[in-house]
């Protein structure tokens, strides 16, 4: 089986090249290759590869960016996984794609649902938003993974900057209301095997749209703690963690309070569950 990666450097794409060996041959493709700020441009070479599986791990996932970069965002979030999904629809063969918590805009007081309607505060969240419905439009075997939270010991995410600010400061102020599960991108890539490998022994669940995080809950601030707690645990120096509201940091772009998703139904319809974020995040440091 040839299955081809979108998005190379990313966090997800870099895990999924480590998660997927031994599945077939694995072809992590970058901006060089598939440059997803150009959509049409992407149909010529997956042709000429013709895998079994797209897998599109590549996204405008600058949040705060997104607001000044909306075409930009549209054409790599939205136009981009249109494109991936007609040729995955062309070739027969099915397109995973990865989504987000942002298309959600937090005020629900429980755990979203597949079943939820979508109300995105900002560009990346409606471009990600637009990118899931454009996929459905196309129709063909998909499966659309919205996550949250995403962290992993490459490229710039939050786990990267607080074992940072934390050696560095003494004091750290980190917002305390939004609440949600960060997800280390192994385990996205874990479970992605894992679907892929039902799908294979012909086990597999019905395709749409699932939410995939990791268990249990907790806000920015509690997260800091955790990575606060693993730096203390290996002598290394950490700041005072201040705990303040999302209006005392203030960005271009508002963020949902509540990012928490439901997983259960990934888990009754794949048999594919994920572990608790905390445990993910000592795997992740090891």
């Amino acid at each position: 089986m040839k299955i081809l990666v979108c998005g190379h450097n990313g966090q997800v794409a870099q895990a999924l090249g480590s998660s997927l060996v031994g599945l077939g041959e694995v072809l992590l493709l970058g901006r060089d290759q598939l440059d997803q700020a150009k959509p049409e441009q992407l149909r010529a070479p997956l042709r000429d590869q013709a895998p079994d599986l797209i897998i599109n791990a590549a996204a405008h996932t600058a949040v705060d960016l997104a607001e000044s970069e909306e075409a930009l965002a549209f054409a790599i979030n939205a136009e981009a996984p249109r494109v991936l999904a007609e040729e995955a629809a062309r070739l027969g063969v099915p397109l995973i794609h990865y989504s987000t918590d942002y298309v959600f805009d937090g005020s629900k007081p429980a755990p979203y649902t597949e079943d939820d309607t979508p109300n995105p505060l900002g560009v990346y969240g409606a471009s990600k938003l637009a990118g899931e419905r454009a996929i459905t439009a196309v129709g063909g075997k998909h499966l659309i993974l919205r996550t949250s939270w995403v962290y992993s010991q490459h490229g710039r995410n939050f786990l990267l900057t607080m074992q940072r600010l934390l050696q560095e400061k003494p004091q750290l102020k980190v917002v305390a209301d939004q609440i949600g599960a960060p997800t280390w991108a192994g385990t996205i890539a874990a479970s992605t095997r894992a679907l892929i490998e039902r799908w294979q022994q012909g086990q597999a669940g019905a395709w749409g749209t699932y939410h995939l995080t990791a268990q249990g809950e907790t806000s920015w601030f509690g997260f800091a703690q955790a990575i606060g707690e693993q730096l203390k645990a290996r002598g290394l120096p950490c700041a005072e963690l201040l705990p303040i509201p999302s209006s005392e940091y203030p960005t271009p772009a508002r963020r949902p309070l509540n990012s928490r998703l439901d997983c259960s139904r990934l888990a009754e319809q794949w048999q594919v569950s994920q572990p608790h974020w905390h445990q993910a995040l000592i795997d992740c440091l090891k």
